[in-house]
């Protein structure tokens, strides 16, 4: 079990770069099976996630090649069509890969992914679509099999804007003579990319970022270089970072327009932000003001920020309301908080009332999931005394070098392997 122990109580100043976006990278490793050639990408993060889809791929036969700082995939050699179970099970995102398989060979097998543990979040909004564009679904006691002759226009309409159906859909649909449009598709930055990635290859792909996406299938793919897309997840994390800890920090190389709706909450609270081109810088204030705001499909308050602005939440001088209409686990977190002294009330299931309080207390916490684990190291670094923050696995699917990054802002973060 690997752990963070962290002294709190340390003001962080200064200046940090963003890594590239693990929401972005996910589906664009998927994608470079498609062309059935050499797709080389930078800005890659180092963390877990990619680690395991890069696993994948190479189960399935590609060559992955690490050079400085690219990464090189060459999938010619891949024939499987079968994803691995004990790599499924690692990764809710894993069927992404799925869509990809299916449009270089109409045919895939695979079974449930895992994933962190933050509520329902069910594959059959892919499955059913996959259905509307041709594709036969056979359901056993363990493999989900997906067979087709070849993907047929259609004009689509999502029940919810969902990322990982929308992106399916578009990877399944690059590859023939056919045309689907995908309508009330999701909106966020990370399709943009993937759509950027596959075009730069010679897909035909219209409409990303908006809610509705047409997609005109193609004979084949090129070879391609690509840089990926900032995480906006991260740069907001470290941004609260600053803000709970009543620092000034300033992170570079991202894309403010993609955290637009964090920065005006962050400005609702008092701090002082100023934009430039690729960076922000935050300057907290002596006291936080209590915000309230609910979680919804891009452009609205992003679910994977959430956690950490609660967090930051409970330290305001007021009292703030959260809802989260994305995931009903989400606020898990909030029980390990409990231990540091804050005070909330669960109205639903989904809403919570946060009292803030004027400090937090050291305890020993255990991450559930990825962006818990997130909020969980930013208490500690606001909280008097020593924290450990254990089950950090959780955040190492997500994060790159986040103790190393803290540390240069100021922080005290030591990473422990465990027993």
């Amino acid at each position: 079990m690997k752990r963070y122990i962290i002294k709190g109580g340390k003001r962080l100043f200064g200046e940090v770069d963003v890594s590239g976006s693990k929401n972005a990278s996910l589906p664009i490793l998927a994608a470079t099976i498609i062309s059935g050639k050499k797709s080389k990408l930078y800005n890659l993060p180092d963390i877990e996630d990619v680690r395991v889809t890069l696993e994948i791929l190479k189960s399935l036969g590609a060559k992955v090649k690490k050079d400085s700082n690219k990464v090189i995939i060459d999938s010619k050699c891949i024939r499987c069509t079968v994803i691995p179970d004990n790599l499924m099970r690692k990764l809710r995102s894993s069927v992404i890969i799925a869509g990809a398989i299916i449009a270089r060979f109409k045919e895939v097998s695979f079974t449930y992914p895992g994933g962190c543990d933050i509520g329902a979040r069910p594959i059959d909004l892919h499955l059913e679509n996959f259905k509307k564009i041709g594709i036969k679904i056979n359901e056993n006691c363990r493999y989900i099999e997906c067979k087709c002759d070849k993907i047929e226009s259609r004009n689509i309409v999502l029940d919810f804007p969902s990322v990982g159906a929308t992106e399916n859909l578009v990877l399944a649909s690059v590859i023939g003579n056919q045309e689907v449009v995908i309508n009330n598709a999701a909106k966020e930055p990370e399709i943009i990319d993937l759509a950027n990635f596959l075009n730069k290859m010679g897909a035909k792909v219209y409409g990303a970022g908006t809610n509705s996406i047409k997609i005109k299938g193609v004979n084949s793919l090129k070879e391609v270089s690509y840089k990926i897309m900032p995480d906006r997840i991260e740069a907001s994390t470290l941004l609260i970072a600053g803000a709970i800890t009543s620092g000034s920090v300033k992170v570079n190389k991202v894309n403010p327009e993609d955290i637009s709706v964090v920065l005006s909450k962050l400005k609702e609270t008092g701090c002082e932000i100023t934009v430039e081109k690729q960076s922000v810088k935050l300057i907290a204030p002596a006291k936080l003001r209590p915000v309230n705001f609910k979680t919804t499909p891009y452009p609205g308050f992003p679910t994977d920020v959430q956690p950490m602005f609660t967090t930051l939440l409970t330290l305001a001088k007021g009292t703030s309301i959260v809802t989260e209409n994305i995931f009903e686990n989400r606020f898990k977190f909030l029980q390990e908080l409990k231990r540091m002294g804050i005070k909330i009330t669960e109205i639903d299931g989904k809403t919570v009332v946060i009292k803030g309080v004027r400090k937090l207390h050291q305890a020993e916490l255990y991450a559930t999931d990825l962006r818990g684990a997130a909020s969980m190291i930013l208490a500690a670094l606001a909280a008097k005394g020593t924290t450990t923050v254990n089950n950090i696995e959780y955040l190492l699917r997500g994060y790159e070098c986040l103790d190393k990054k803290l540390n240069q802002l100021g922080a005290d973060v030591l990473r422990e392997e465990g027993d």
